[in-house]
């Protein structure tokens, strides 16, 4: 007779993608909240000198 409790558990491999997200999940935030990406947008990889025109201007 078994008493019931012959379930193993939660495999080895749940457990560690459980961990790497929650670490991956906890990298993202702290780089969003610390501001360590820097500015993002368009302007980001274009040199300082260059002037985008207004949106409203294109031809």
């Amino acid at each position: 007779m078994s008493s019931g409790n012959d379930y193993p558990g939660m495999p080895r491999w749940v457990k560690i993608s459980g961990i790497v997200a929650a670490v991956l999940i906890l990298l993202v935030a702290m780089i969003v909240v610390f501001d360590i990406g820097g500015p993002h947008g368009p302007g980001r990889h274009m040199s300082p000198d260059s002037e985008m025109p207004p949106a409203g201007d294109r031809p």
